[in-house]
């Protein structure tokens, strides 16, 4: 298979996962296409014997870490300005949909993006520590809090999580 046809391959996944990650159509299609640039440009620097989906959603998070601190952009949340949940009803589908959607973009970035690669991508612990570039543990301890948390959402039982900073 050609690099070209490889990578190609894999946009489909490329593109809902950063739809995910930025809930929205318009700034997916961005990431994804500066993803492909770079990943065409830096093709030198990929090791074959590697996968190369993961190295693919790394190079996706690193740039969308660059895009949230050039934004210089930090959202604080309290319950005043937390969307409604949808109530459960005849729709099941539809509206489920919508309140995992909106569950998902209440998680923190760190939590929702190894949730989405390892639940919706289906990549594994190691896969998804390569491409984030964090320790294994770190991945696992993230995907629980990320499944507690959003499982906490989507029962209506979620309070405002607050950062902690040490000085």
């Amino acid at each position: 298979m050609s690099r070209r046809d490889a990578i190609i391959a894999e946009i489909p996944r490329l593109r809902r996962y950063a739809r995910a990650l930025t809930g929205r159509t318009d700034a997916a299609d961005d990431l994804v296409q500066q993803t492909l640039e770079r990943a065409l440009e830096k093709w030198r620097f990929w090791q074959r014997e590697r996968a190369l989906r993961p190295w693919l959603f790394s190079i996706m998070h690193n740039l969308r870490i660059d895009t949230l601190r050039g934004e210089a952009r930090i959202e604080y949340r309290d319950d005043e300005t937390l969307p409604e949940l949808a109530q459960r009803a005849d729709q099941d589908d539809a509206l489920e949909l919508r309140d995992l959607d909106r569950a998902l973009a209440l998680l923190p970035i760190e939590q929702r993006e190894i949730l989405l690669l390892v639940g919706l991508e289906e990549l594994s612990y190691a896969d998804v520590a390569r491409a984030l570039n964090v320790p294994p543990g770190t991945v696992m301890s993230r995907l629980s809090r990320a499944r507690a948390r959003l499982k906490a959402i989507l029962a209506g039982e979620a309070t405002p999580q607050l950062k902690v900073v040490k000085s």
